[in-house]
């Protein structure tokens, strides 16, 4: 069954909500169409022309990515210029291009949670916060015959999570009133007629980053072409969003034998480390791809090494004085979220549409 790229943008905002996402950050649909059918999908961290080389092979007409290939705005687009000649081949073979990127980072099961499950972090929180998730109380008015399909429908959409609980609601019984106006096609009733239906009150919560993924799964199974809900603001704390995560190894072990542990998780040949071997490490911070400026967030979270990538000089001298350990495997690692992005997309979307893994390693550095 072929999909509209409107139905893959829709998966990707259960998987990567938009809201999420910093302010400015380039995310979502790049380039080509949204109304174009979804053929086959490639799941990449970085579009390059082997990448697209590797989608035109394999038949994907869709790309989506975890870097951006528009980050900062265009003044030209010349075709004798590497991303001129990228633009230029994606555009001819009609390969659309979406973006997942901050909203990834700090989404459940995105970059950082990946990253810190390899390693077997344990009681993670958030490493550097810079919003709230907040909660809304959702109320739909539904008819009795459609309350369980409906409770199930957002419950499954990702409505009514309290703490470990899912699915939680709340329903009272009343009778709703309405005229069908001419134009209208009503599922119960006639139109010019007023009508009294024994309905449903029924409440639920959501975090306002998958509000748009729950009202519409809400109003496609919602007998009604007009749809009687409220959504209302709460006084609750919301969930913490932000970068990188911050949890404790399961008993303490020192630098070095951690360090030989990261390359053997993340699949990298070398990594630079910044403290001594024989410290005994047990609190770890990591935050995937260039977090040098946030080594101040993990003093303040209390570990005793940062893992992160695009560690400068200067940055590994202050932690050194400050007495915390780095390691840096690179910015590369956030690869290895690729494979759990393509996992979501495949339980998401029709087994008609394909979803491949980049075979690509778009990674420039090497060791020598």
């Amino acid at each position: 069954m072929a999909i509209q790229g409107n139905n893959l943008i829709q998966v990707m905002s259960q998987v990567a909500p938009p809201g999420l996402a910093v302010e400015k950050d380039r995310i979502g649909l790049q380039l080509g169409d949204p109304q174009a059918l979804v053929k086959k999908v490639l799941v990449t961290l970085d579009v390059t022309e082997e990448v697209v080389e590797e989608a035109i092979s394999l038949g994907c007409n869709w790309i989506v990515a975890h870097h951006a290939i528009i980050f900062h705005p265009l003044t030209h687009i010349r075709l004798d210029q590497p991303q001129g000649k990228l633009l230029r081949k994606l555009i001819q073979h009609q390969i659309q291009v979406f973006i997942a990127h901050t909203n990834l980072d700090a989404a459940e099961d995105g970059v950082n949670d990946v990253l810190a499950d390899l390693l077997g972090l344990q009681n993670t929180k958030v490493l550097v916060p810079y919003k709230e998730d907040r909660y809304l109380k959702l109320v739909v008015f539904v008819p009795e015959s459609h309350k369980e399909n409906m409770r199930k429908v957002l419950g499954d959409a990702g409505a009514g999570y309290i703490g470990k609980y899912s699915h939680c609601s709340f329903s009272t019984l009343g009778t709703g009133t309405f005229m069908p106006q001419m134009g209208t096609n009503p599922y119960i009733g006639e139109v010019g007629k007023w009508e009294k239906v024994s309905e449903v009150r029924l409440e639920t919560i959501l975090l306002e980053s998958e509000r748009e993924t729950i009202i519409t799964a809400m109003k496609e199974a919602h007998p009604y072409e007009e749809v009687a809900y409220d959504l209302y603001p709460l006084a609750l704390s919301g969930v913490p969003i932000g970068f990188g995560k911050v949890g404790d190894l399961a008993s303490p072990i020192s630098l070095g034998e951690f360090a030989q542990q990261v390359k053997s998780a993340y699949h990298v040949k070398g990594l630079r480390m910044v403290g001594d071997p024989t410290k005994m490490v047990q609190r770890v911070a990591i935050l995937g791809g260039s977090g040098s400026r946030h080594v101040s967030d993990a003093l303040k979270a209390k570990a005793d090494v940062y893992l992160t990538g695009d560690i400068d000089f200067h940055t590994a001298q202050d932690a050194l004085a400050a007495g915390i350990s780095l390691l840096d495997p690179g910015h590369h690692v956030e690869y290895l979220a690729m494979s759990e992005l393509m996992s979501q997309l495949q339980k998401r979307l029709p087994n008609e549409v394909p979803v491949y893994l980049s075979s690509v390693d778009t990674n420039p550095f090497r060791f020598v």
